[in-house]
């Protein structure tokens, strides 16, 4: 009886998730190779770099690349103690469009990162903003197709989620469940279609918006304890009311976000719990739910076959994910059960990370 009642419910938990996946397959925004018709635009590229020396020279050299050329190059060189410095001064000396700002003391009550961000919004020129993080790869016409959907669909403010570069095992442990996670809770479409601040998504990655937009909300400076300061600029966004969409990155835009698996983990740690502000109780109910709706059906095929229905959903679900994620399919099939897994230890210590203050990130506390 219990067992009946426990499918039942499971299995209706996931189709409706299901329905989701699909309706990101068929509606979820992704960047598509566009040509911009508007010459006179000039934007304001703005990079924050903390000891970037492994991708900083990638990312220059990716934006100078680009088929849109009618930008400022604006690079925050926060602190470094590598050589992140004299590689952008290098840069610096070739190309006329390329300023370095250099550090500031960081004040009090702000995060390294987004008093970053301000301090090149202060010294940025144009009236279009394109926030882009030093470990970004972007593709030839990247910048010229997200400022021709900018445009396009009038937008106030774009982000894109890039198509992660996942280079181990170990990665693929932790890296593929934010894309996840986002598909299967969110079908993002909506977050363009409706005004409704449920339907919210963004990844400070990458981040489009106009000047006006960005000055109107507050900027950085709005924001400047948030560790998760993406989600709030685009909720912020909503409630004034002004249109956001956000993509995946799709072909044009990548990203080497994490090279270990404890760099993952600590990076999702940072993010995971603070992302939901929510009270930790109904947090740990969610990672419960999560747990038995996509894991227990692995462990309770063992007990009655009908869970068989249940685990196609989940895979089919994970084989649409990892299409339009870009990843490996068969890897994140056969590790299902062990992301889970972690997804659930993630959760936990994002917990402890935020109540016990023990969080660092490119070696500050956060």
């Amino acid at each position: 009886m219990i067992i009946d009642w426990l499918f039942y419910s499971i299995f209706v938990f996931n189709f409706i998730f299901f329905l989701v996946v699909f309706h990101n397959l068929l509606f979820a925004p992704r960047l598509r190779k566009e040509k911009l018709m508007d010459e006179e635009l000039r934007l304001s590229i703005l990079i924050p770099a903390r000891n970037e020396e492994k991708n900083i020279g990638n990312i220059i050299n990716d934006i100078l690349n680009q088929s849109f050329q009618n930008f400022e190059l604006l690079i925050y060189n926060d602190h470094s103690s590598d050589n992140t410095e004299n590689i952008i001064k290098e840069f610096q000396n070739r190309d006329s469009r390329i300023k370095l700002v250099q550090s500031k003391k960081l004040p009090e009550g702000w995060l390294g990162k987004n008093f970053a961000c301000h301090q090149l919004s202060l010294s940025a020129s144009s009236n279009y903003f394109l926030f882009i993080d030093a470990d970004v790869l972007l593709q030839k016409n990247a910048i010229e197709s997200a400022l021709h959907t900018f445009l396009k669909n009038n937008l106030n403010m774009l982000s894109v989620f890039p198509t992660q570069k996942i280079n181990s095992i170990k990665t693929y442990l932790v890296t593929p469940l934010m894309n996840w996670l986002l598909l299967t809770f969110l079908p993002l479409e909506k977050v363009f279609t409706t005004v409704n601040n449920a339907f919210v998504a963004a990844n400070g990655q990458f981040i489009l918006i106009d000047k006006n937009s960005y000055n109107e909300i507050g900027g950085h400076d709005a924001f400047k304890s948030e560790v998760v300061e993406d989600m709030e600029i685009a909720k912020a966004i909503k409630r004034n009311k002004k249109k956001l969409l956000t993509a995946l990155g799709d072909e044009l835009i990548f990203c080497n976000m994490y090279s270990t698996f404890k760099d993952a983990f600590n990076g999702f740690s940072k993010n995971f719990f603070t992302g939901f502000k929510i009270h930790p109780i109904l947090f740990s109910l969610l990672l419960i739910f999560i747990e038995i709706v996509f894991l227990f059906p692995t462990i309770f095929i063992l007990f009655d076959i009908k869970f068989l229905s249940i685990i196609i959903l989940i895979i089919t679900s994970r084989i649409i994910i990892s299409y339009l994620s870009k990843q490996r399919i068969i890897i994140n099939v056969l590790l299902h059960p062990i992301q889970l897994f972690i997804l659930y230890l993630l959760g936990i210590n994002s917990m402890l990370v935020k109540y016990l203050g023990t969080g660092k990130w490119k070696g500050r506390r956060i």
